[in-house]
């Protein structure tokens, strides 16, 4: 009986203080939207996460930019915001990765569905923000963040350096280059050089 009230009371406070690491709802939107352009803040959908940890609508938006706040579970800072033609792909992600897939399923499972037209991808060129601090450089009770790092994804599905003209690899810093070039997931990599400060 003792063992049974200690494992519940272990349970229970690991769920408070689960809850109590979670950012307010003002704090997740705020930081959610440093991965945004400064124009398409105001009117952007964000997602986040209840006191429970669960990932949910936030805010309702009303332009094309969709907001992701960042993981309370994840150590330092990392939100990211895309065009909202993304969706089904990274809701295919998520969705995957709640089954338990590994990365490498994932993208084979989204890359025979894209092919087959099941998974639905843009047939324009995409964009995803990725706005980003280390643990020391954001406050996740005040929404401060100190020397955040932005880096820039364009999403051009079954794009080949061919193509595009690009290479499969950077030669000098912040250079464009092209990832998984050839599947549904090609995508051109823009990682400014980091400010030291």
């Amino acid at each position: 009986m003792q063992k049974l009230f200690f494992f519940i009371l272990v349970f229970f406070c690991a769920g408070k203080f689960y809850g109590q690491s979670v950012p307010s709802v003002e704090v997740q939107i705020r930081t959610a939207l440093l991965a945004a352009p400064s124009d398409k803040r105001d009117s952007a959908t964000v997602y986040g996460y209840n006191a429970n940890g669960n990932f949910v609508l936030l805010r309702e938006g009303t332009n094309e930019m969709i907001c992701l706040a960042d993981d309370p579970k994840q150590p330092g800072l990392s939100v990211a915001c895309y065009h909202r033609d993304l969706q089904p792909f990274m809701q295919r992600g998520r969705d995957l990765r709640k089954m338990g897939k590994t990365h490498q399923e994932i993208f084979a499972i989204r890359e025979k569905e894209a092919k087959s037209g099941e998974l639905i991808m843009p047939k324009q060129p995409t964009t995803l923000y990725v706005y980003s601090a280390k643990k020391d450089d954001y406050n996740s009770k005040t929404g401060e963040v100190k020397n955040g790092y932005m880096r820039y994804v364009i999403y051009v599905p079954f794009a080949s350096t061919q193509s595009t003209g690009l290479s499969e690899k950077p030669e000098a810093a912040g250079m464009p280059w092209l990832m998984d070039a050839g599947t549904h997931g090609a995508h051109i990599m823009i990682n400014p050089p980091a400010q030291n400060k």
